[in-house]
């Protein structure tokens, strides 16, 4: 009881993510999906050029559970979702912690419109648990949930807050200050914002659009600008998939981080993976949101530092 007597605010914080989290899990329940349980602790991880892994042994702690779920669509489930521990180096601010909790979840035979449609239904189901109805309030402004939520692409987001076209920013290798910095505080305060449409070279582990190879069947989730999911149509083309991790290897290499292997089982069962959708959704920024609190430190246990 020593932590609840020196934060006592955080055992609200923790009554009510208990209830956030067994809404989420009670909506996937009751739409169709199978709760998985998959290792954390993996042989390689998938070889994103930004995403630092803790090691365990000669083996890493996962940063997401995404490898092993998608060979779970491989081998024929069609819906499912995890809720999850996962851990990424050097992550840590009033938004980030190293260890984290995410829920996961994936659509056989869907797009990433499916997800959109899931995320909106998931965090109302979960607002009415948490108490709140079609609004929350977050920062001092109210947000409201019902009707529909604004669909933004990533071009149209640069025009409107990113001051210069995102043809320029790439060339320029800005992208990614200018959406940190510009445009993602900008995003999801009247209502939540899915931006939409990255451009193919940001498409990760995405699909390019059908009829417009310029960008990616990708989406984040925006709420008063705080990023939720990251989602995708997913890439079940192995070839390509191995030559975009290969891109990913290469840019560790440029920044003289370590180059992970290629997840081998992976990309030879990636061919069986029929076309799906999938996303990682953070549960403690959903707490946080929910619940109105200005830090993740408030919305778990025990922060690094106390342990």
């Amino acid at each position: 009881m020593n932590g609840i007597r020196r934060f006592p605010n955080r055992y609200a914080f923790l009554r009510s993510r208990a209830k956030i989290v067994a809404a989420v899990r009670t909506y996937f329940e009751r739409n169709g999906f199978l709760e998985v349980d998959t290792p954390h602790r993996i042989p390689v991880p998938i070889p994103e050029a930004h995403i630092d892994v803790i090691p365990s042994g000669s083996w890493v702690l996962h940063p997401s559970p995404e490898i092993c779920m998608k060979r779970l669509l491989a081998g024929g489930l069609e819906r499912i979702f995890q809720i999850c521990h996962c851990w990424r180096y050097g992550e840590r601010g009033s938004r980030h912690l190293p260890e984290f909790t995410m829920l996961e979840w994936y659509r056989a035979h869907a797009d990433y419109f499916a997800l959109m449609d899931d995320c909106e239904e998931m965090i109302r189901f979960a607002a009415v648990a948490a108490g709140k109805n079609s609004q929350v309030d977050w920062n001092g402004r109210g947000i409201a949930l019902d009707g529909p939520w604004e669909r933004l692409t990533v071009r149209d987001a640069f025009s409107r807050f990113g001051g210069i076209p995102v043809e320029e920013a790439l060339e320029q290798d800005l992208f990614d200050e200018i959406m940190v910095c510009s445009i993602e505080p900008m995003l999801g305060w009247e209502r939540p914002t899915f931006l939409i449409e990255y451009p193919a070279q940001r498409g990760s582990l995405a699909r390019l659009k059908a009829g417009d190879c310029s960008v990616a069947e990708r989406f984040e989730l925006y709420i008063g600008g705080l990023e939720l999911a990251n989602a995708y149509s997913e890439l079940n083309d192995p070839e390509e998939q191995r030559d975009r991790f290969i891109l990913e290897q290469a840019a560790r290499q440029d920044s003289s981080k370590l180059v992970y292997p290629l997840p081998e089982k992976f990309l030879q069962e990636l061919s069986d993976m029929p076309p799906s959708a999938g996303i990682a959704f953070g549960i403690d920024r959903l707490v946080m949101l929910l619940t109105g609190a200005s830090s993740i430190d408030d919305v778990v246990a025990f922060t690094p530092e106390e342990l």
